[in-house]
């Protein structure tokens, strides 16, 4: 009974000092109130409506926004313009009339020059590519001797090719003059009677050939880094084998290599695909050269834009040029895997 009564008396008393500290609390809080003071309440943390990882990517898509701009308005845009307009009659100044596959027939019924033009571009590509390719291999294994002078060299065989436009172009129709040309003169020297070169049909595309070869330094440089490269105790371990130098080179040189070769090719046939410069200026503002031997697909399809005006039908020849590279390079990247050696054995 005792017991219960403390423990009542305790309640009571906790029970009061509450009250008494609750009473407290309030009247402070009026007096605070009639003094104009008023109490600060705890600010409260608002959340991030921005993560960092938002932030930095949209501070990221800020800074290519300019590469966005020129990919959207001046590539994207206008091959989406471009497909478009290949099945309509679009000529620049009249409105355009939806015509179908019209103009893809055209190509194959009706323009007798364009399996012509398609002819002296593949014939272009099978032997540029080749022999480009080819010699820029060879020089850089030649530049690639320890030679006093060899930088020297390195850069004569390497000007050449930082060397375009029209001036080359004139300077070759001159080395090319069937009368006065110095490569006709060197020829006579030695009793040989030179071709016509850009007059005769036979020999126009050959001759565009080997003015390609004269700029092959590009290449060469690209190929005498990766020959840098290559490991030494490759080759000093072929030597304690017996091999010779044709050995090193085709066991050893050229396939490790390999990857660049595949590049190199690669982007070579994409870039011969697209001759124009040469033909345009060297056979007098485009008109194809003697029988329409030098008449390219661009160029024709050049001819087609902005000489007739029919541009529906020129953007019909772009988008099935487009296929053709299109169709190389994946026929280029799957053959790739069969013959193309990565370092570590794998091939990818």
């Amino acid at each position: 009974m005792k017991g219960s009564n403390a423990e009542v008396i305790s309640d009571t008393t906790e029970s009061g000092r509450s009250t008494g500290l609750h009473s407290g609390n309030v009247k402070l809080k009026r007096k605070n109130e009639a003094a104009g003071i008023r109490a600060v309440d705890k600010p409260v943390k608002k959340k991030k409506i921005i993560n960092k990882k938002t932030k930095d990517n949209l501070f990221g898509y800020l800074f290519i926004s300019p590469w966005l701009l020129g990919f959207f308005g001046l590539t994207l845009g206008p091959m989406i313009f471009s497909l478009a307009a290949s099945f309509t009659d679009y000529n620049i100044t009249s409105k355009m009339n939806f015509i179908g596959l019209d103009n893809y027939k055209k190509m194959f019924t009706i323009d007798e020059m364009f399996m012509t033009s398609l002819w002296n571009t593949l014939y272009f590509v099978l032997f540029s590519v080749p022999a480009t390719t080819a010699g820029a291999i060879l020089l850089a294994a030649l530049l690639n001797q320890k030679v006093r002078g060899m930088k020297f060299f390195r850069t004569i065989f390497y000007l050449p090719s930082i060397l375009s436009g029209v001036a080359v172009y004139f300077l070759w129709m001159q080395l090319l003059s069937p009368s006065t040309g110095m490569i006709n003169t060197f020829l006579a020297w030695f009793g040989v009677d030179g071709p016509a070169w850009l007059f005769d049909p036979e020999w126009t595309k050959p001759s565009l050939i080997i003015m390609k070869l004269w700029s092959v330094g590009g290449g060469m440089l690209l190929y005498l880094a990766v020959l840098q490269g290559v490991s030494k105790e490759m080759y000093e371990a072929a030597e304690l084998d017996g091999a010779n130098i044709f050995h090193k080179f085709f066991y050893i040189t050229l396939p490790m290599i390999t990857p660049i070769i595949f590049f190199d090719i690669v982007t070579s046939t994409i870039g011969s695909f697209q001759i124009f410069q040469e033909a345009y200026v060297m056979t007098d503002n485009g008109s194809g050269g003697p029988a329409n031997s030098l008449l390219f697909y661009n160029l024709h399809m050049w001819n087609n834009a902005f000489e007739i005006f029919d541009m529906g039908y020129a953007t019909a020849m772009a988008w099935f040029l487009f296929v053709i590279v299109l169709f190389l390079t994946f026929i280029n990247l799957k053959l790739g895997k069969k013959w193309v050696y990565y370092e570590g054995g794998d091939k990818k």
